[in-house]
């Protein structure tokens, strides 16, 4: 990501997780400006509008697994569904390469629990926080 993350939020409150995964169906309308891309130096995917980084989901990859860390939003990006919008495309790469995720962010784990049509990425062996009994069992 853009070495200028003390500007960027974290997406770890509750609030603030709530508010994406409400706002992350509407961001499908704007999804033809999207564009993610891997910064693997960083270990980061990121989600750019217009060429412009405004979101990113930190990673790590062992083996075909790879663990999703945090993600983060620049500020005047918040509550409009872009992390939804991050989240949902790496997780179909994810699956069309074969790959599967292990889940460690917060809001990783709650969009998952929300929209259990990702359910057969996360890695069956190392599914970190995606069985948790705060937000119940991914079906």
């Amino acid at each position: 990501m853009e070495r200028d993350q003390k500007s960027m939020v974290t997406l770890t409150d509750t609030d603030q997780v709530n508010v994406e995964l409400i706002l992350s169906k509407d961001a499908s309308a704007d999804a033809g400006k999207f564009t993610i891309t891997d910064d693997k130096e960083a270990g980061a995917y990121e989600l750019k509008v217009d060429d412009r980084v405004v979101a990113g989901l930190l990673y790590q990859e062992t083996g075909t697994r790879v663990t999703l860390l945090a993600s983060a939003v620049f500020p005047e990006f918040r509550g409009k569904g872009i992390a939804g919008e991050l989240l949902s495309r790496v997780l179909v790469m994810l699956r069309s390469e074969g790959r599967t995720a292990t889940l460690t962010c917060p809001f990783a784990t709650a969009f998952l629990h929300s929209h259990p049509e990702y359910a057969d990425v996360v890695d069956p062996i190392f599914p970190g926080n995606a069985h948790s009994s705060r937000h119940g069992r991914i079906r």
